[in-house]
């Protein structure tokens, strides 16, 4: 009898594929409304999440975010738009252009959606009109709303990528916290129970096209493809 292909174990879900709650107690946004200063309770390790994690209180309550670069226990956090200081939380339409930014709100009041991973930053790049555009991590603008928030600053943890890896194990306990499945297998390598591309029988197919209502797990090679056959010029 075959066994489940790996897509479809995930997706049933049990002992060995299952997300680790614990690693994911931790929920980056922040309210609705800001107003005043807040302060820094304590920075925070968190698995789930490739940044230091910042515990913040304000007058509305405690809240968490991304830490950036700098940031010390018991420091001040500015919400309103009197001091244009590392970690202060405003609106876009408040900052000066060449600002650095990060965790921006993709619409205004959602807490925050956009740069969050270590390292990482936006740089305001230009005002037009009541828009204002950024220049993301990946060297493309995005437009946002003058309203939407970000915090002001570069965040925590730039060259954790940098420290080589070394023992696979470490690899794989890294990805478990994650509930990523490592290491990937290719294909054509596995047995053919395993996969509709497994068994040694021909390790160069040619294109398959899944059909449209297979199963996960079935749904491999090309999904619906624009075109299939060979190109004619």
């Amino acid at each position: 009898m075959g066994k489940r292909l790996i897509v479809q174990a995930r997706g049933k879900g049990s002992s060995t594929y299952r997300v680790r709650k614990k690693a994911f107690i931790y929920r980056l946004s922040y309210p609705r409304t800001l107003s005043g200063e807040g302060i820094v309770l304590k920075l925070i390790n968190s698995l789930a999440h490739s940044s230091p994690l910042a515990k913040i209180k304000c007058n509305r309550g405690i809240f968490y975010i991304p830490a950036f670069r700098g940031m010390v226990e018991g420091q001040k956090i500015n919400f309103d738009n009197k001091e244009l200081s590392n970690g202060s939380i405003l609106k876009l339409g408040n900052l000066p252009v060449k600002t650095n930014v990060y965790c921006i709100e993709s619409r205004p009041g959602d807490g925050g959606k956009f740069i969050k991973s270590a390292g990482n930053n936006a740089t305001i790049t230009r005002v037009v009109g009541k828009d204002i555009f950024v220049s993301m991590p990946s060297k493309k603008e995005k437009k946002f709303n003058p309203d939407c928030r970000a915090i002001i600053g570069t965040i925590a943890g730039h060259g954790r990528l940098e420290k080589p890896i070394v023992k696979a194990g470490k690899k794989y306990y890294i990805k478990k916290t994650k509930s990523k499945l490592w290491p990937r297998t290719s294909a054509v390598k596995m047995n053919a129970i395993d996969h509709p591309f497994g068994s040694g029988r021909s390790k160069n197919p040619k294109s398959k096209i899944a059909k449209r209502n297979a199963p996960p797990g079935r749904r491999v090679g090309l999904l619906r493809p624009r075109r299939t056959g060979k190109r004619k010029w």
